[in-house]
């Protein structure tokens, strides 16, 4: 049996293409081949170089280059493209380069100066402002970076497989996922160390693949990987390190212990990794695992709640239990509250249960994880939802977000959810919201979750790139139902209505006739002048509603596709009443777009706090 889902190519074999490295598994013991004389230098970029066509920009020297060559340029010709290509695709006002490159003290005309400056710019890129290949002006805006850039892998980089469960029981295959994920969180506190997100790192479980693919498509230079087997109290877990681009191990460890000391174990490997890549730890006294409970059972029972909670769909309401069983075994356990509160909170938002019942309970929940541990930064990003979806307390929540991604900048969920729900949905910054969620994407480049919320913002900036970018999603995962939302909504937007109600039947299926899908799709019906079609739907909303919670946002715009302009009103009233957090959706959203010409709407979007 091969210890991993994974095969690599040796430096010694690689011309024959042949693979010869693999660790096999002996009763319960692991042998496997060291490279002599490994040393993380040989992991090393001597820089971090941002390419694009056949540019490249190192951004430690400060050149510009072209197929190896330095091109002369200003300095602040540079300093507006490395500020642009901070975040491409994203427009770039002219205020925020004045301040950046242009400071008050500098007595110089800006116009002048920022004509000239992208003046030179193109004229080193080759580019020109009629047809521009690389940098875009937006009158009286700004300006915006549009080609594709190829980023050279960080020089310490890390992706943690799934470690390999060894043992018949299934439980032990969630113990193993929640363990590597605590490895990840660990990691991530590391400030000079990039580490792929989780759902990433995650998609090749159980799957066979090299080495060298996964270091290509997840832009790391390392991988972890490792086994765990428990047999009764006893515990062996082997971990090794290993260079994505050769298989070379680094490090590698194995550890028989008992089962209470699975916590010392995670600090061990997390501090062994750190010294092995020469990161430095902010204090030697700081353990860099906190694993936040010493209870086993509790941590059990949090690592199932967290695996279901990312499935989401219905398995959001089991989250919920055992996320409430790890809080009661240890109500220390700052994580577990967070977990907790993440789950009420989306509960409420995909209307699995009333508001006023899961909404506060959210609430506390992230509140009490703050408290036990202010410096969590899972514990802001639940805080920061709470605010949004139960306060609508636009400042709090904003706070919040920000706080969460200083204590942890690669928090991909934390970024997707601040570019949407309050960027976009809340604020109304469409370019903003955008370029947070692609730095969502950027960390967890195969979580089809942070692809779709990234095809969502897409949607008021650039319908085309929506429409692209949920493809992409379904590429990920092809049953994914947010990613067939996105596809329907651009697919509506670009008026392809024979188009959107195919894709909408389909997702359907996959969605389990989710009500925020029957309602979008009630809309194409109705586009399509399907008007019996669309009333069938809305009809089913509305039988649903009379046995089970239904979001009256939900039937609101299901209403309003149907013809049903007085009933629309009305749930929608009811929606203010109870405070619905789907409404965050309704000032901005595109399938609010009819609803907001009713005035009768426009007052409960002011009874919201729109304007």
């Amino acid at each position: 049996m091969a210890l991993l889902c994974c095969s690599y190519l040796s430096p010694q074999d690689r011309k024959q293409e042949i693979c010869t490295y693999a660790a096999q598994i002996t009763g319960a013991t692991l042998s496997y081949r060291a490279a002599p004389g490994a040393s993380v230098e040989d992991l090393r970029l001597s820089r971090t170089v941002i390419r694009f066509g056949t540019f490249e920009l190192d951004q430690d020297a400060g050149e510009l280059r072209r197929e190896g060559n330095k091109i002369r340029l200003q300095e602040q010709p540079l300093q507006i493209l490395q500020i642009l290509l901070e975040q491409p695709g994203k427009v770039i006002l002219r205020e925020e380069l004045r301040k950046r490159v242009w400071p008050s003290d500098t007595f110089v005309d800006f116009d002048h100066g920022i004509n000239n400056a992208i003046k030179r710019l193109r004229e080193a890129l080759g580019d020109t402002a009629e047809m521009p290949r690389y940098v875009e002006t937006l009158p009286r805006r700004g300006y915006r970076f549009l080609h594709a850039l190829a980023t050279t892998i960080a020089e310490r980089s890390i992706a943690v497989l799934p470690f390999l469960s060894l043992s018949a029981d299934p439980e032990n295959e969630i113990f193993a996922d929640g363990m590597c994920e605590e490895i990840i969180s660990s990691l991530a506190h590391l400030k000079n160390l990039q580490v792929t997100a989780r759902t990433s790192s995650f998609a090749f479980k159980g799957k066979h693949v090299d080495l060298r693919v996964i270091g290509e498509q997840l832009n790391v230079r390392t991988v972890l990987e490792g086994s765990v087997r428990k047999s009764g109290n006893r515990l062996r877990i082997t971990a090794q390190l290993v260079n994505a681009a050769d298989g070379y191990h680094l490090w590698s460890e194995t550890y028989d212990r008992e089962m209470k000391d699975v916590f010392a174990i995670q600090e061990e490997i997390a501090k062994s990794i750190a010294q092995r890549l020469e990161v430095t730890l902010e204090s030697e006294q700081r353990p860099l695992f906190r694993a936040g409970t010493d209870n086993l059972e509790a941590f059990k029972f949090y690592t199932q709640g967290r695996s279901l909670f990312f499935q989401r769909g219905l398995r959001l309401l089991p989250a919920v239990d055992y996320c409430k069983k790890a809080v009661t075994l240890d109500p220390k356990y700052a994580l577990a509250w967070a977990a907790l509160a993440d789950a009420y909170n989306m509960v409420g938002f995909y209307g699995l249960a009333r508001p006023e019942v899961c909404l506060p309970e959210a609430k506390e929940a992230a509140q009490q994880a703050i408290a036990l541990d202010p410096s969590l930064a899972e514990a802001h990003t639940s805080l920061a939802t709470s605010h949004l979806l139960y306060d609508w307390d636009r400042s709090s929540a904003e706070r919040e977000f920000l706080r969460s991604l200083e204590l942890q900048p690669r928090n991909s969920l934390a970024r997707s959810w601040y570019g949407l729900f309050y960027l976009q949905w809340m604020a109304g910054r469409f370019e903003e919201g955008l370029a947070q969620a692609s730095q969502a994407v950027q960390i967890d480049p195969l979580s089809a979750y942070a692809r779709a919320m990234q095809a969502f913002t897409y949607l008021p900036v650039d319908v085309g790139k929506c429409l692209e970018t949920a493809q992409q999603t379904l590429q990920i995962e092809p049953n994914h139902f947010l990613g067939h939302w996105a596809h329907l909504q651009a697919l509506n937007l670009q008026d392809r209505f024979a188009e959107a109600a195919e894709v909408g039947e389909s997702a359907l299926k996959v969605s389990g006739r989710s009500g925020w899908m029957l309602a979008s799709l009630a809309r194409t019906y109705a586009q399509l002048g399907k008007r019996g079609d669309s009333e069938a739907l809305y009809m089913e909303l509305r039988w649903r509603s009379k046995r089970e919670y239904v979001a009256p946002a939900v039937l609101a715009y299901a209403a309003y596709a149907a013809g049903e302009q007085d009933e629309a009103i009305r749930c929608g009233q009811e929606a203010h009443a109870i405070g619905d957090p789907t409404l965050i959706a309704a000032k901005y959203w595109p399938d609010f777009t009819e609803l907001r010409k009713d005035p009768r709407f426009g007052e409960i979007l002011i009874g919201r706090g729109w304007k």
